[in-house]
């Protein structure tokens, strides 16, 4: 900080007195301290502004989670889907979802009348006919089956030879838990998220008796390491895909910030734990350098170096085309918004008619008009002052220039979707893919070791990859605990247009 200037009426007459060369000297300093004063405030209100612009960042204007809007409700992001005009609910000719008899119930219970209602007289003896009945569903007292192993030894009657039975395979503790226990404990982990402790406290409610945590730990890596051949067989397929969503997003690991990668089509999922998000991270994940279809992300830099067909993420040029409309007031950038919106909407149109593309006229109007708004917006953002680096460094290039610059140089990937109806809009595949690790970062906190995030990763992609697939994902967790793991379908089937 420059510190004040002050001085006193004798200090200021004694300047006078001594001429006109010392009043021209002090008005020379003043003026110089006052040029770095303006200087300084220059900066601090630069500065300023990108807090304030920081802290209005939310889910709807900036790629940040809605978990991280606290108690502040943003405004609601407004639907891309045209409104169908019918009421909400089930439509006429919906089949439901309704709870139905079954002809052959387990348990059937007779309620007959004892006594006549009118005089009294017993009916105990007297046959009954069914005048209706009703079905309940549910659920039996649940009790763990104990299976008890035992093995037996026979001497041979022509040698006397002893032989031994053998114990199944899996079975080498004198007491353990079962596949299906292990598979429980898993399951409740991986798909549905919840701690060791809240797992072993769940079935310890439900049937009494559970596992260890450090019981679940070792379940959780044993069937990890159960499907290391068919996590490998996942990325090959993905390597091989027409066309795959890439995302990466931050998670705790020992304490240390690391990166969560995922590679996702509609029937394969991926997941990979790395210290670093960039290049090397995806070098050593291992599908990225040998992918040569179709690639969709949110246009992190290290993506362009590899070489295949970019398609970039519209709903995060969504929202921030909204954060600078909003916090910069720029007109163009609510313009280019509502262009992208109106294009998606026509694709999504010709797509309900049976259309693969749309008409050569209406590619062009639209490619015409986005350049249009490139040239507007570049006119527009050269008003704005940038931020400086440091009090008299040069200045740093203005967010809503940043944007500007992304959408003219990457307009073809942008607008891709427009050309060729087998693009997404949007990389909300991989995004969705994602998301339930950041609930689970949000449930449990980190990961406590790097061993533990593999794992998890492994396994969370493997219950996506068959939940994808429409496979029943509790019942496969335990065929992978038995030995033979259920082998999805690794065939991407070709993108829809």
């Amino acid at each position: 900080m420059i510190p004040p200037v002050t001085m006193t009426s004798d200090e200021i007459r004694a300047v006078y007195s001594a001429g006109s060369d010392a009043v021209v000297a002090l008005v020379e300093r003043l003026l110089g301290l006052l040029t770095d004063q303006q200087v300084q405030i220059g900066a601090l209100s630069a500065r300023v502004a990108v807090l304030e612009a920081r802290l209005a960042q939310d889910s709807h204007n900036s790629g940040q989670p809605p978990s991280s809007d606290g108690l502040r409700k943003p405004p609601k992001p407004q639907s891309l889907r045209e409104h169908s005009g019918r009421p909400p609910g089930g439509q006429p000719g919906h089949p439901g979802e309704t709870l139905r008899m079954t002809e052959v119930p387990d348990r059937v219970e007779v309620r007959s009348p004892s006594a006549c209602t009118a005089c009294g007289i017993s009916l105990r003896e007297i046959e009954g006919i069914l005048a209706g009945r009703r079905q309940v569903f549910d659920l039996p007292s649940l009790r763990l089956e104990v299976i008890e192993h035992r093995i037996e030894e026979k001497r041979c009657p022509a040698c006397g030879e002893r032989s031994v039975g053998a114990f199944p395979c899996g079975v080498d503790q004198p007491v353990q838990y079962g596949p299906g226990v292990k598979a429980l404990g898993v399951y409740l982990q991986v798909y549905h998220l919840l701690p060791f402790e809240r797992t072993s406290e769940l079935l310890a409610d439900l049937f009494g008796t559970s596992p260890s945590p450090g019981t679940l730990h070792a379940a959780l890596h044993a069937g990890a390491a159960a499907l290391e051949v068919t996590e490998e067989q996942i990325a090959e397929a993905l390597r091989h895909a027409e066309q795959a969503h890439f995302d990466e997003t931050g998670v705790r690991v020992d304490g240390k910030l690391q990166w969560l990668h995922t590679v996702s089509t509609e029937t394969l999922t991926h997941y990979a734990v790395h210290p670093k998000r960039g290049r090397d991270a995806m070098q050593a994940i291992g599908i990225l350098p040998a992918f040569t279809g179709r690639a969709i992300h949110d246009g992190l830099a290290s993506y362009f170096s590899f070489n295949y067909e970019h398609v970039l993420c519209n709903a995060h040029h969504l929202r921030e085309l909204t954060f600078v409309a909003e916090q910069h007031g720029q007109a163009w950038a609510a313009a280019m918004k509502a262009l992208l919106k109106e294009a998606y909407r026509r694709v999504e149109r010709e797509k309900t008619q049976g259309a693969d593309r749309l008409s050569g006229y209406a590619v062009l109007e639209i490619e015409a008009r986005y350049a249009a708004l490139l040239a507007a917006g570049r006119r527009e953002v050269e008003g704005l002052a940038s931020p400086r680096r440091g009090r008299r460094g040069p200045r740093k290039q203005h967010p809503a220039m940043n944007l500007l610059e992304r959408l003219r140089r990457y307009r073809a990937e942008t607008l891709r979707f427009v050309r060729d109806f087998r693009v997404p809009f949007d990389n909300n595949r991989a995004e969705r893919d994602l998301r339930m690790v950041k609930v689970q970062q949000k449930v449990s906190g980190s990961f406590r070791t790097t061993a533990g995030a593999e794992a998890f990763c492994r396994l969370r992609g493997y219950v996506s990859t068959i939940r994808k697939q429409e496979v029943r994902v509790l019942e496969n967790l335990r065929d992978v605990f038995q030995g033979h793991p259920f082998v999805p379908s690794l065939h991407t089937p070709p993108t829809p247009a």
